[in-house]
C-alpha cells in the first residue's frame, strides 16, 4: 500500500487515512480490526453494549490483531454522550472498564457535556503507571464545537460531521466542504488538532478532495454498511443497494417510533426515507406511528426499516467484502491525489 502521509496517519501509525466510523447497529467489533489490517483505522461502537461485552469485543481485537496483554490496542471505541449520562453513574459504568483495556482512542458524540467525559479520561489516564494516553476524537457540528472541544477540553482530533452524515448528528451543520475550511480557519496557523472530515463520503476522490481541503483523515460509515461483515440485515442491505440519490431524509421521526429518543437539543437523524416519513408528513399521531412502524417490522416489511445512511447511498449499488472496499478507497484517493497534483505540471 501506498502511504498517504498526514496528521492524523502519523498520530495513528497508519498508511492510510480512512477511519471506519463507530457505527451502533451497523459496524462491529471485527471490522475495526478488518479495517486496521487494512491499513486504516476502525471505531468499535459502544451504542448501548455493557462493560462486558465492550470488554469481550476489545479482548477479541487484541486476540485478532496479536496484540501483548499490556500493549494499547489498535483500534477505537465510540461512545455516545446521552447514553453515557445514562450508564456511567449506573452499576455498570462503562468507561473504565473500556479504558483498562488500553484501547488506542475514545470518540465522543452527542452529548451536553462531554468536556466531562474527556476529563475523566484524562484524570483515568494520569493515574496509569505505563504512560499510556489514550487519544479523544470528538465531533463537532459547527466553529463554536470546534473551539471549545480544542481549546477548553483540550480534545486530540476534531471530527468535523457534516449535515450530509448517516445516522445522527447535528441538525444545523455545515455541509462538509464548508464545515472543514470554516474549522480550520478559526484556529491560528498550525494551531488547529487534526480534523477528520465525515459526512456522506463514499469515493476515493471525495477523500483525496478533503485532504487537500484541509482534513487530516476522512471517517466513512455509510459506506462501509455495503459490506458482508456490516451487522446490516440482508433485507436492509437490499434496501441500501436499491437507493437512489436523494434518497435519505433527516429527522426525529426515526428515533420517535423506534424509542431510541434522548438526543441533546439541535441533533437527529439521517436515514433511508420510507414510510415512517411518509407516516410523519401525514401528521399521524406518535402512537399511531408507532402502531404502524411495530405491526409493520412484525409482518417483515421493508418499507418501515429504520436504516441509517448518509446523502452518499446513491453511489454504490453491490456488497462487497469490507477488505476489497477498503482497499479500493485507499488506491482511488491516491490517484486522485495525483491527478489533483499535476494541475500544477
Amino acid at each position: 500500500m501506498e502511504r498517504i502521509r498526514t496528521l492524523i496517519t502519523e498520530l495513528l501509525g497508519i498508511p492510510s487515512p480512512i477511519i471506519l466510523a463507530p457505527m451502533a447497529f451497523g459496524a462491529t467489533a471485527e471490522m475495526s480490526t478488518i479495517v486496521y489490517q487494512a491499513g486504516g483505522f476502525g471505531m468499535i461502537p459502544a451504542g448501548f453494549d455493557s462493560s462486558t461485552q465492550l470488554k469481550e469485543y476489545l479482548g477479541a481485537a487484541r486476540k485478532s490483531l496479536s496484540v501483548a496483554e499490556d500493549d494499547a490496542i489498535p483500534v477505537g471505541v465510540g461512545f455516545i454522550g446521552w447514553i453515557l449520562d445514562k450508564t456511567e453513574p449506573s452499576d455498570d459504568p462503562r468507561l473504565p472498564a473500556v479504558l483498562a483495556e488500553k484501547p488506542a482512542a475514545i470518540w465522543l458524540a452527542f452529548g451536553s457535556d462531554l468536556g466531562k467525559y474527556v476529563r475523566q479520561i484524562r484524570d483515568f489516564d494520569a493515574a496509569r503507571t505505563d504512560g499510556h494516553r489514550t487519544l479523544i476524537f470528538t465531533i463537532v457540528n459547527d466553529v463554536e464545537g470546534a473551539l471549545r472541544a480544542a481549546n477548553e477540553w483540550e480534545v486530540d482530533v476534531l471530527v468535523a460531521q457534516g449535515i450530509e452524515a448517516g445516522g445522527h448528528g447535528g441538525s444545523e451543520a455545515l455541509p462538509l466542504l464548508s464545515l472543514v475550511p470554516a474549522i480550520s480557519a478559526a484556529f491560528p496557523p498550525s494551531a488547529c488538532p487534526p480534523i477528520v472530515a465525515a459526512g456522506g463520503v463514499s469515493t476515493g476522490a471525495q477523500i483525496a478532495s478533503l485532504l487537500v481541503l484541509g482534513a487530516s483523515g476522512v471517517a466513512l460509515g455509510t459506506r462501509f454498511l455495503y459490506t458482508h461483515e456490516s451487522c446490516y440485515t440482508e433485507e436492509m442491505k437490499e434496501v441500501l443497494v436499491a437507493a437512489p440519490w436523494g434518497a435519505t431524509a433527516r429527522g426525529l421521526m426515526f428515533d420517535e417510533v423506534n424509542g431510541t429518543m434522548g438526543w441533546p437539543p439541535k441533533h437527529d437523524g439521517r436515514a433511508i426515507a420510507n414510510a415512517i416519513v411518509r407516516d410523519w408528513e401525514e401528521g399521524l399521531a406518535l402512537g399511531a406511528r408507532i402502531e404502524r412502524f411495530e405491526g409493520g417490522r412484525a409482518r417483515g416489511e421493508k418499507d418501515r426499516l429504520v436504516i441509517w445512511a448518509g446523502v452518499g447511498v446513491g453511489m454504490t449499488d453491490e456488497i462487497r467484502a469490507l477488505k476489497d472496499v477498503f482497499e479500493e478507497l485507499h488506491c482511488d484517493a491516491v490517484k486522485a491525489l495525483r491527478v489533483s497534483s499535476a494541475l500544477l505540471a
